[in-house]
């Protein structure tokens, strides 16, 4: 017998794909396209809402039962909120300069509808092991689509991925630039995250057909 039974599995796979927390509950969106013109910031961003997420369902799991109900609100943006000055203070420990670009975003996680609503709709009505797992399956889901589109932006509009000249030198006319390409800038503004998030969108429900007869 696995680790995981397959109930548990599901609760990891599931936002991986049909129902992820951007393409299919479109949640998260504003981090999608502020933060996602570098690769190395779409990276930073998943882990920090993966320690959150995964952390934060455990601690309101745990507290379900003791909790009164007239302040779960209040109670659960504390336990979030202490948990991203705990992800800002690594970050500004150990990453300063990234620290700085994604300070006000990683603020934001506070208010992240992913977040709260899984520790109302999950948390809330669940054990801390099926929580935990829930919390790390949709933050897994929102962060594959973060560097997913961090991917592609930085690549076509930078011709760099984590800092990294993989294209070639654009001012030397070395690699690709060499046959006359050149960097798309409109894909380091926030409108082509959005696109790269509708393709996405388009890709998945195309090969899965079942996500549009729901609607």
């Amino acid at each position: 017998m696995g680790l995981l039974s397959k109930k548990d599995s599901k609760l990891i796979l599931d936002p991986l794909a049909d129902n992820n927390p951007i393409t299919i509950q479109v949640l998260g969106i504003c981090s999608a396209l502020a933060i996602t013109a570098q690769l190395e910031a779409s990276i930073v961003m998943t882990i920090s809402v993966l320690f959150v997420m995964g952390v934060g369902n455990v601690v309101i799991s745990l507290m379900r039962n003791i909790m009164p109900q007239k302040i779960r609100i209040i109670v659960q943006l504390v336990v979030v909120a202490t948990l991203v000055i705990i992800v800002d203070q690594v970050l500004k420990a150990y990453a300063y300069t990234l620290s700085k670009e994604l300070a006000v975003f990683i603020g934001l996680i506070i208010t992240n509808c992913i977040i709260m609503g899984r520790f109302e709709a999950f948390a809330l009505a669940n054990g801390p092991w099926k929580s935990f797992l829930d919390g790390i399956g949709n933050a897994l889901g929102y962060g594959i689509i973060l560097i997913i589109v961090g991917f592609f932006r930085e690549l076509l509009g930078s011709g760099t991925l984590l800092g990294i000249k993989v294209l070639g030198d654009p001012i030397n006319k070395t690699g690709v630039y060499s046959i006359g390409y050149e960097n798309n800038g409109f894909m380091l503004l926030s409108p082509m995250a959005l696109i790269v998030v509708g393709i996405i969108i388009w890709v998945q429900r195309s090969r899965n057909k079942s996500l549009i007869e729901e609607e």
